[in-house]
């Protein structure tokens, strides 16, 4: 199962610099002018789980495999992209095989970093992409009501459908409101995911800013966090620079850094955590001898689904799962423990899944 984050913003607002972090990498040619990323770079990043370690050494496993995420560092995006400006209908393709936005906003002033509006303003650097994506979507719904009128003449059940989900997505995007606020009933969830638009994925806000504001932030991560907040959704305070020099050092050699700065872990750990939240994700742990890993599931799914992300094997031959939850798992000194206090479960296929379950399947194919 992979999970695509898009990393979006203006040109040289610390995007490149930010998916070097992440990936530890030097794919992203972070440079000082717009577009030097001229092709979306991937990264395969590691979801921070301190409890994988933990499980992983109580039940003496050989190996650690942690569950990832992937990081999609896309150009920089100005005023005119939805009209092909810029490297723009390329930067908007690529959003579309996202599953979730960043928006990083530059909340930092350097003079040797131009902007490209001249100013610094996260909250106008944010209007400007939002904007785009919404004149995008706008122009790409105006396309599919032409070509459903001839199904809707046929009485189309499915056209008819479409067609109204079309029209009030058009009324949100004239008002100034982005897809994703828009409070859809149950039985249209698949219809209006098919509708793919850009400004319907789940956004979370990246607030980038200098060294010295790390720690607390800045006048100007206080107007993100501030609007991230109005719109009910998630905000980070990032330094990039600070986390892409970290990114370099040894663990120990990190965590004197972050002493020094005032952290107690590294932001990028605070911008997975959200990343995978924002996605409404969850983990569950198999752990043995062989090795103790992390599996990632949409919270809500019940056991035989998340049997499914091992294999479809296991799915279509669930018969049980043998569960622990962590803290179980833990406070009695693993799996032997935690069958000799009755803390092991046997679940069936209505058992909803939750984080931090320890699983045991068993199938028959």
């Amino acid at each position: 199962m992979g999970f695509k984050c898009g990393i979006v913003g203006l040109p040289n607002v610390g995007k490149s610099t930010l998916f070097n972090a992440l990936t530890k990498t030097a794919n992203a040619q972070a440079a000082n002018y717009p577009f030097c990323t001229i092709e979306p770079n991937i990264g395969d990043v590691a979801m921070p789980e301190p409890r994988l370690d933990i499980i992983a050494k109580i039940g003496g496993s050989a190996q650690i495999i942690p569950t990832r995420m992937n990081f999609v560092d896309i150009a920089g995006l100005v005023k005119g992209a939805s009209k092909g400006e810029g490297m723009g209908n390329q930067f908007l393709a690529n959003i579309r095989e996202t599953d979730a936005v960043i928006y990083v906003l530059r909340c930092f002033e350097d003079e040797d970093i131009t902007h490209v509006d001249g100013r610094i303003d996260p909250i106008s650097d944010f209007e400007t992409i939002e904007t785009e994506l919404m004149l995008s979507d706008l122009e790409s719904l105006e396309k599919r009501k032409s070509g459903l009128e001839k199904k809707i003449k046929q009485n189309d059940k499915d056209a008819l459908q479409t067609m109204r989900l079309i029209e009030t997505a058009i009324a949100m995007l004239e008002d100034g409101k982005p897809a994703r606020i828009a409070d859809i009933d149950e039985e249209d969830a698949k219809a209006w995911r098919m509708l793919q638009l850009l400004t319907s994925k789940p956004v979370l806000y990246v607030a980038n800013v200098d060294e010295d504001s790390a720690a607390d932030g800045n006048a100007y991560s206080a107007k993100v966090l501030a609007h991230a907040e109005s719109e009910g959704a998630q905000a980070v305070i990032i330094s990039a620079q600070i986390e892409s020099e970290m990114a370099l050092l040894d663990d120990e050699e990190q965590a004197e850094y972050l002493g020094a700065i005032g952290l107690e872990e590294p932001g990028l750990n605070r911008l997975i955590r959200a990343g995978y939240a924002l996605l409404g994700l969850q983990t569950y742990f198999t752990v043995g001898p062989k090795e103790a890993r992390a599996w990632t599931f949409h919270k809500g799914w019940t056991a035989p689904k998340c049997a499914g992300v091992i294999h479809g094997d296991f799915e279509k031959g669930f018969i049980r799962a043998e569960t622990t939850a962590y803290d179980d798992y833990v406070a009695n000194n693993g799996e032997q423990g935690a069958k000799e206090a009755g803390k092991v479960r046997q679940e069936g296929k209505d058992y909803i899944v939750k984080d931090g379950d320890i699983m045991l399947f068993k199938f028959n194919v």
